[in-house]
C-alpha cells in the first residue's frame, strides 16, 4: 500500500503537475542545499553565522520558498515565476561572499538557479546571457572586495567559473528544447493514437450494434477456424444445433446436415469450406434435429491479407426455415391438385375419343373442332404432370414438321387474339422437319403464343418466325404488347413468378409456362432467350441446335386477324 504513491511520485513528469508545484520542485534543490551548507557551517565553525551577508542569504533563500509556497501563481502569467531564480541568484552572492572564507565552492549553487532560467523555455537566448553575466558579478565580487590591485590578471584568473556557466546554460537550453519538441511530438502522436483508439473502439461498437441488429447470423473466423466475431443472432442458431452436455459449442460440435437431412461431412461444413478458401453463396443446410430444426442458407467470403494470403473468412446464416417449408406446402398443394385434375381431364378426353370415333355422329366441321379440343386436353393434362415434375421433362424426339406445330399453335391461339385485336403474322419455311419431341415444343409455341397474346390487351402485331440455320433450328415470338421491366426479366424463368403488370391488370396465370418452357428447350440441349422493353414489347426466341433434316422447301409468310381466316 505504501509503495504505489512513492511509485506515482517519483515516476510522474515534472510538466504534469500543477505550477505551484512544479515552481516549488525548482527552488526546493537551492533552497535544501544552502540550508545544508549553513547547517555545516554552523556545526564546523559557528562564528561564520555572525557574517550578516550570510544571514541574508539564507533569509532571502527562505523567503523565496515560502513565496513559492504562497503566492497564487494560478492567477498570474507563469513567465512571472522567474523573478524567484533571478532573485535566487542575489541569495547566491550574498551567502557566497558570507561563506567564501570557509565554504569556496558556494559559487557553484548559481547552477539551480541557471538551471531553472534556462530550462523554463521563456527567452531561452537572454536566459543564456544574464546567467553568463551574473556568473561574472559572481567572481568579480570578490575580486573588487580584495586589496589586491585590480589588473588583467586578477580579472581573468576567475574568468573558467562564468564560463563553465555559460557552457552550463546552454547545454541546459538545447537539452530542454529537444526534450520539450521531443514531448511534444509525443503528446501530438499520443493525441492521433488517442483519436484513432477512440475511433476503432467507436467502429467496433457500431460494428457490433449493427451485426446484432440484422437478422442473420454471422461469424468471422480466423485460418484456422477460430471464432472471432461471433453475433448474438448466430449464438440464438447455435442454441438450436447444440449437442447435449456441451455448454459452449464450436462450430465442428454443432449438429449440422445438408438439404436432404444427412450429417454433413467435417469437409463439408460451412466453416471448413471457408476456410480452405471457398467462396459460396447460398448453401443449404439444416441445423438440429426433430422439430426443433431449422434450414439456413448459408454464404462466406474469404478474408486476405495485405500479401494476398488466407487470414480468415466471414460466414453468414440465413434462418430460411418458413421458406423450406413454404416449398413443401407448395409441393403438396401441387400434388393435391394435380390428382384432382386427372379426374374430371380423363373423363374429358374418354368422351371427346368416343365421339370422334363414332362414325357419322357429327358433321366434318365439329370434328375439326373436337380434334382442337382433344389435343389441347391432351396439353393440359401433360401440364399437370409438369407441375409436379418441372425440373425433370422426359423428351421423345422424332422427325417433326416444325410449320404444322407453328400452324397448329397458331389456330389454338387465335380465338384469344380476335378479342385482344392481335394481328397474327407468321413466318415460316414449309416444311420444316427436325429431330424434335412435337408434343413438347408444341407446348412451349403454345405458351409462348399465349403469353404474347395475354400480354398485348390494348391490341397489337404478334410475328411468329421459324428458320433453319444450317442445322440449328431458330424460332422466334415478337409482341408489341406491355413488355418487361429490367426487375420483371430477372425473375421471368422463376416458379411461380408473376410480373407485377399482370398482377395489376388481372392477366391470369400461375407463372410456370416460361419455367417449363426453359425446360423443355433445355431438355433438347437448346436455349430460350427473353429480350423486352417496357411499354414496347417482348421477343421470346429459342435455338435448338443439330436438329433439322435438309428438305426442299420455301418462306411463307400468313397473316390472321380473325379465327374465321384459320
Amino acid at each position: 500500500m505504501s509503495e504505489t504513491p512513492k511509485n506515482q511520485f517519483i515516476g510522474r513528469h515534472l510538466h504534469e503537475r500543477s505550477l505551484r508545484t512544479r515552481i516549488i520542485l525548482s527552488q526546493l534543490p537551492l533552497f535544501l542545499t544552502m540550508t545544508l551548507a549553513a547547517a555545516l557551517i554552523a556545526v564546523l565553525n559557528p562564528e561564520f553565522l555572525r557574517e550578516t551577508t550570510l544571514i541574508a542569504g539564507c533569509t532571502l533563500n527562505a523567503l523565496l520558498l515560502l513565496a513559492c509556497i504562497v503566492v497564487p501563481w494560478n492567477k498570474i502569467p507563469p513567465v512571472a515565476s522567474l523573478v524567484i531564480p533571478y532573485v535566487g541568484f542575489i541569495a547566491v552572492v550574498l551567502f557566497r561572499d558570507g561563506a567564501q572564507e570557509f565554504l569556496s565552492s558556494t559559487g557553484i549553487l548559481a547552477l539551480f538557479p541557471i538551471f531553472w532560467i534556462c530550462s523554463s523555455g521563456f527567452a531561452p537566448r537572454t536566459a543564456v546571457i544574464i546567467s553568463t553575466l551574473v556568473s561574472w558579478v559572481i567572481v568579480w565580487i570578490p575580486v573588487f572586495q580584495s586589496d589586491v590591485p585590480l589588473s588583467v590578471d586578477t580579472l581573468v584568473k576567475p574568468l573558467l567559473f562564468p564560463f563553465m556557466m555559460l557552457a552550463f546554460s546552454i547545454a541546459s537550453v538545447v537539452l530542454t528544447t529537444s526534450m520539450d519538441d521531443h514531448r511534444t511530438q509525443l503528446e501530438s502522436k499520443d493525441r492521433l493514437l488517442r483519436a484513432a483508439l477512440e475511433q476503432s473502439q467507436h467502429s467496433e461498437r457500431l460494428m457490433e450494434t449493427i451485426l446484432d441488429t440484422v437478422g442473420v447470423g454471422v461469424v468471422v473466423v480466423d485460418g484456422h477456424g477460430n471464432d472471432r466475431l461471433v453475433n448474438s443472432t448466430q449464438m440464438a442458431l447455435h442454441e438450436f444445433g447444440k449437442p447435449s452436455g456441451v455448454a459452449i459449442p464450436q462450430e465442428g460440435d454443432l449438429l449440422l446436415f445438408n438439404a436432404n437431412r444427412e450429417p454433413l461431412p467435417p469437409e463439408a461444413r460451412p466453416v471448413q469450406r471457408a476456410i480452405s478458401g471457398e467462396s459460396f453463396t447460398n448453401y443449404q443446410i439444416w441445423i438440429g434435429a426433430g422439430e426443433r430444426a431449422r434450414g439456413l442458407s448459408t454464404t462466406a467470403r474469404v478474408i486476405l491479407d495485405e500479401d494476398g494470403a488466407r487470414d480468415g473468412a466471414v460466414i453468414a446464416y440465413h434462418d430460411v426455415t418458413e421458406m423450406f417449408n413454404a416449398i413443401t406446402a407448395k409441393d403438396d398443394f401441387l400434388a393435391n391438385v394435380s390428382h384432382e385434375f386427372r379426374t374430371p381431364l380423363t373423363a374429358i378426353q374418354s368422351y371427346l375419343e368416343l365421339a370422334l370415333e363414332t362414325p357419322g355422329l357429327h358433321p366434318g366441321h365439329v370434328r375439326k373442332y373436337l380434334s382442337i379440343a382433344d389435343r389441347n386436353a391432351e396439353r393440359l393434362s401433360g401440364l399437370v404432370t409438369d407441375l409436379l415434375s418441372t425440373t425433370s421433362i422426359t423428351v421423345r424426339r422424332k422427325q417433326s414438321d416444325v410449320a404444322r406445330l407453328l400452324a397448329d399453335s397458331i389456330a389454338t391461339a387465335s380465338p384469344a387474339a380476335a378479342v385482344n385485336a392481335v394481328v397474327l403474322d407468321c413466318q415460316s419455311e414449309e416444311p420444316l422437319f427436325a429431330m424434335i419431341d412435337p408434343v413438347r415444343i408444341g407446348q412451349v409455341l403454345d405458351n409462348l403464343l399465349s403469353n404474347a397474346v395475354k400480354y398485348s390487351p390494348d391490341g397489337g402485331t404478334l410475328t411468329v418466325r421459324a428458320w433453319a440455320e444450317g442445322t440449328d433450328l431458330h424460332c422466334s415470338v415478337q409482341d408489341t404488347g406491355l413488355g418487361m421491366s429490367a426487375t420483371e426479366q430477372a425473375g421471368v424463368f422463376q416458379k411461380f413468378f408473376r410480373a407485377g403488370t399482370a398482377v395489376d391488370l388481372g392477366i391470369p396465370g400461375i407463372g410456370l409456362g416460361l419455367m417449363i418452357c426453359k425446360t423443355i428447350i433445355e431438355s433438347h440441349d437448346g436455349t430460350l432467350n427473353l429480350e423486352s422493353q417496357h411499354g414496347v414489347g417482348t421477343t421470346m426466341s429459342f435455338v435448338i441446335p443439330a436438329c433439322v433434316r435438309p428438305s426442299n422447301s420455301q418462306l411463307t409468310v400468313t397473316t390472321y386477324s380473325t379465327p374465321a381466316e384459320v
